[in-house]
């Protein structure tokens, strides 16, 4: 399994659910959208299983983890981005804006592997290399400071003391890539959920949207700016972009997650959906089956869920001290499979 940075999304103890279900609905080799694809964990599962994958997310950060783990090929890249990375390991330290931000007016790196970062990344931009290449060292740069950054797994806060790994040497490793799968070529869009939808022909589409007010954008800005490159104003203790402010998807709001859903859902041209929900989201497990509704054959799993590890850790404020704990460690996550005909799925479906 590949090795990916820490997300308060990530599927990776669901994997095993999602896959049973998307193999039972689906046929070998067939096209399956992933409309909602975060840190594309599910999508390259789905492509080392023989899918041809279209990945889909809005956020920067999150199309290049795509366009490394589903679009670019081993057989492609792999040689030529160890060499890149070989190279980009051995530049020194450069120590400038982002260090600044990041290191010094704020604790997400300690100085030392802020200025690695820094040269690194001015490295790749200076490359000037093809998209697919530059995802893939990207993204090995994401890696490398995630294995070293001081947070509880989000970066809405750091520690208010360096996390011992933040005291590690930053250390760039190549990312795992699949070879191409026979289905054919997968591919990455930055697409808001609506449009990706509209534009899409697959025969299985994955959701996974966001289901509270918790903005993936402002959970993750550092890995948004360290992408984008593009020295944003900042505000707060925790410089934040401040177009988190602005960049808010209607997944994200109460009285929008719904409709939003539903236009969503209505743009999908496929027979067969499959949505990973939450209980703690802004919308009931029959709310959901309300949406879903127009699909005739409807069933649900239910899956007991530990929380991300910052809940775990519990509450802390924006300077790094725990403040409280969390009321509950575990959660219920919904797989909804609907289908425009009858399918055989999983043990534990059951019909909604």
């Amino acid at each position: 399994m590949a090795v990916m940075i820490k997300y308060i999304g990530s599927k990776r103890a669901l994997l095993a659910h999602i896959l049973a279900a998307i193999g039972a609905a689906a046929p070998a080799g067939a096209t399956v959208l992933d409309l909602f694809s975060g840190t594309a964990r599910v999508g390259h599962a789905l492509k080392r299983a023989g899918f041809r994958v279209l990945a889909n997310d809005h956020n920067a950060y999150a199309h290049v983890l795509a366009t490394c783990y589903v679009q670019a090929d081993a057989e492609r890249w792999a040689e030529t981005a160890r060499r890149c990375l070989a190279d980009l390991a051995r530049l020194p330290p450069r120590a400038g804006w982002f260090t600044a931000t990041y290191s010094e007016e704020s604790r997400y790196f300690h100085p030392a592997n802020g200025a690695r970062i820094e040269a690194i990344r001015e490295g790749i931009a200076r490359l000037c290399t093809e998209p697919e290449l530059e995802a893939v060292l990207l993204t090995a740069l994401m890696e490398a400071a995630d294995r070293v950054d001081s947070t509880a797994g989000l970066q809405m806060a750091y520690m208010k003391r360096w996390a011992p790994r933040a005291l590690n040497p930053l250390e760039l490793r190549l990312p795992a890539l699949l070879p191409r799968p026979a289905a054919g070529a997968c591919a990455a869009s930055c697409n808001e959920a609506e449009v990706a939808a509209a534009r899409a022909t697959c025969e299985l589409a994955y959701l996974d949207p966001p289901y509270n007010q918790h903005s993936y954008l402002g959970n993750y800005h550092v890995w948004e700016t360290l992408v984008r490159w593009d020295r944003p104003e900042v505000y707060g203790i925790a410089r934040k972009r401040t177009d988190v402010r602005a960049r808010r998807s209607a997944f994200n709001g109460k009285r929008s997650i719904g409709p939003a859903l539903a236009r969503t859902i209505v743009a999908l041209r496929c027979p067969v959906i499959v949505l990973s929900f939450n209980d703690e989201g802004h919308l009931s497990r029959d709310a959901v089956l309300d949406i879903l509704g127009p699909r005739r054959h409807l069933r649900v799993l239910e899956i007991p869920y530990g929380r991300y590890v910052g809940a775990r850790i519990g509450i802390h404020n924006l300077k790094g001290e725990k403040v409280g704990t969390v009321g509950r460690l575990t959660n219920t996550e919904y797989l909804f499979v609907a289908s425009d005909v009858p399918l055989a799925l999983p043990e534990g479906a059951v019909a909604a």
